[in-house]
């Protein structure tokens, strides 16, 4: 069967046609569908899915190509190239944060798997070519290009969650593929260790673990031009029929799956939508702390450690991410409506870590270097992780989402950026000054994630008080295979609506 893309054309008052380039890519699968889908057949789709997206989803080792600057940095690259790691570590966020709304229409605009590959192909490029640099000129260019490139990556992953998973199911694989990169921390940890004891003449240990992180991203880039999939609608490992089904598990989301065609209106509901920007604000205050996990090596080593010791201590916050990112987002699976609270409680012992490490006595090194691992490491992440599954929950329409998408995006690589400016070396060697930037930033964020919380429970219960809709039906044209024309009924969760449009949707909280 093939689809006629022609203009609108209204019937009467209770039954309009629609373009099909108007509608969702998935309403084209399960227009005039009634059938419903089994509770067994909906598990055995999602756990195909699960099959095939997550081990590469996970397996994405942005992070560790992230850290490399900073683990580099304990490995003899500041020497080499005269550098300044903080200048670096914000040319790296000054790149995401240009092309980040160029990089969130491509996605909307070319196939989501391939367009992502080929980022992660330039990425692997650009990180062998630090092994190269022997200036800070060098590094710089390289660098950005490594934050252009990171920019699709993030923004992708959303995309596709939202595309493959329902809202529930969403929660659990954004904290699956945030949690697991930081598992290459600690990778990235024991690699550098190793390069220590490689001595060959003319090649220093940082440029081997360049090279190393390099060809372990080559390999990714190419899993993903030949296994990821660019949407459930054409996912190479479903059957046509599982296709459709796909589809149909993802509308009580009211979110669709994708739509090709940029949407003015769109753009400017998500640039005017309160929400928008107060996850934004969030992003920012949660990333300032966080940027700190870059640079570990140089805050570790400025405790007296060596730099074996620094190597392998680099670890720790790695385990601690992924403990409290797998608690973070269980407990807000398992607790309906909890993304808030669970998050604001991650807080708490960052608060405590905080405090501890102002105010023990610097000659115990040791407990000041546990507490500074406390605050930094990983009791703030969890909230992150679960604003961006929440974020994907509560923005609906496509160009709406990407949008959202790229605004908090590009605020969290203002946090980012921001955050290592803050280490001077007027404030060494306890550096209270950023410290307690830090703490007002752990006061704030979860002061923030009750407020969305607030004006959230605010919105749905003005659309409980509003009358029912009177279900308008909306249509397509169809030709069948003997040349007919015939209209098919869309769901009204497949029309491209966004949030504010769709006065069905339902927040989550």
């Amino acid at each position: 069967m093939s689809l006629d893309s022609s203009s609108i054309v209204l019937r009467d008052q209770k039954r309009a046609g629609v373009s099909v380039s108007e509608v969702d890519t998935g309403a084209q699968l399960v227009a005039g569908l009634i059938s419903t889908l089994e509770p067994d057949e909906a598990l055995r789709i999602r756990r195909k899915i699960d099959r095939h997206i997550m081990p590469l989803m996970c397996g994405e080792i942005q992070f560790m190509d992230k850290i490399t600057l900073g683990s580099a940095a304990i490995l003899g690259i500041q020497q080499a190239t005269h550098l300044t790691t903080n200048e670096l570590g914000t040319a790296f966020y000054l790149g995401y944060v240009l092309f980040e709304y160029p990089q969130n229409l491509a996605l909307q605009r070319f196939p989501v798997g391939k367009w992502m590959s080929i980022n992660i192909f330039v990425w692997a490029v650009a990180v062998a070519c630090h092994a190269a640099c022997k200036s800070f000129h060098g590094l710089l260019v390289v660098r950005l290009l490594l934050g252009v490139c990171e920019g699709s990556i993030t923004a992708g992953f959303l995309i596709v969650s939202s595309m493959f998973y329902t809202r529930t199911e969403q929660t659990l694989r954004v904290g699956y593929w945030c949690k697991l990169p930081f598992a290459t921390q600690i990778i990235s940890g024991f690699i550098s260790f190793g390069v220590l004891h490689i001595n060959t003449t003319g090649f220093e240990p940082w440029q081997w673990l360049m090279i190393i992180t390099a060809i372990m991203t080559m390999v990714l880039a190419i899993s993903f031009w030949l296994l990821f999939p660019d949407s459930p609608t054409n996912a190479w490992f479903l059957t046509p029929d599982e296709r459709m089904k796909a589809v149909q598990r993802l509308k009580e989301n009211q979110t669709g799956v994708e739509n090709k065609h940029f949407k003015m209106e769109q753009m400017i509901e998500a640039l005017t939508d309160s929400k928008t920007w107060l996850f934004a604000l969030l992003s920012a205050l949660c990333n300032v702390p966080s940027s700190l996990l870059n640079q570990q090596s140089l805050i570790l080593a400025s405790f007296g450690f060596s730099y074996l010791q620094t190597t392998l201590l680099s670890c720790i916050p790695g385990v601690i991410q992924i403990l409290t990112i797998f608690t973070g987002v269980r407990l807000a699976t398992r607790r309906p409506n909890s993304r808030a609270y669970v998050g604001a409680m991650y807080f708490v012992p960052a608060w405590l870590g905080i405090l501890l490490v102002n105010l023990l006595p610097w000659s115990n090194q040791v407990h000041v270097c546990f507490y500074a691992h406390l605050s930094i490491a990983g009791f703030p992440v969890p909230a992150f992780v679960l604003s961006l599954s929440w974020l994907n929950n509560v923005t609906a329409g496509h160009t709406k989402r990407v949008v959202t998408n790229a605004t908090i995006l590009s605020a969290y690589c203002v946090g980012n950026a921001a955050g290592p400016l803050m280490w001077k070396a007027q404030y060494k060697p306890r550096n209270h000054t950023p410290w307690t930037v830090i703490g007002a930033c752990y006061v704030a964020c979860p002061l923030l994630l009750l407020i969305i919380r607030a004006v959230l429970v605010r919105e749905n219960r003005i659309r409980d008080a509003e009358p029912v809709d009177d279900r308008q039906e909306y249509v397509i044209e169809r030709i069948t295979e003997d040349g007919k024309r015939v209209e098919v009924k869309v769901d009204r969760e497949f029309l491209d609506l966004t949030d504010r449009q769709n006065r069905d949707f339902r927040y989550v909280l």
